[in-house]
């Protein structure tokens, strides 16, 4: 398994999107949390966005993931950055592949 950074970028014009959303999407995000596949989330303080830590097979297997996720239904999220993550020490450093 690779561990994956996911971040996600708002604009103001989204902000009524994922009011309407969250609730759906926090679900979602409980959900992969308690699976182990979601490691960590949560929005950056200036409200621009969030970051994700996913644990997935490869990127094919995160994108299948990210598809559901209500946020991107209800088109809350202007733009995503993907990138493999090798984390080292802490927390997370275990789940590294």
């Amino acid at each position: 398994m690779t561990v994956f950074a996911v971040e996600y970028v708002y604009d103001a014009e989204s902000s009524e999107a994922r009011d309407t959303a969250r609730p759906a999407h926090r679900e979602w995000t409980a959900g992969l949390a308690q699976e182990g596949t979601l490691l960590a989330s949560g929005p950056y303080g200036d409200g621009a966005g969030a970051l994700l830590i996913f644990k997935a097979a490869d990127e094919q297997a995160l994108n299948e993931v990210l598809k559901q996720d209500p946020f991107a239904a209800a088109g809350a999220i202007s733009g995503t950055r993907t990138t493999a993550w090798a984390p080292l020490t802490g927390l997370l450093a275990g789940h590294a592949a």
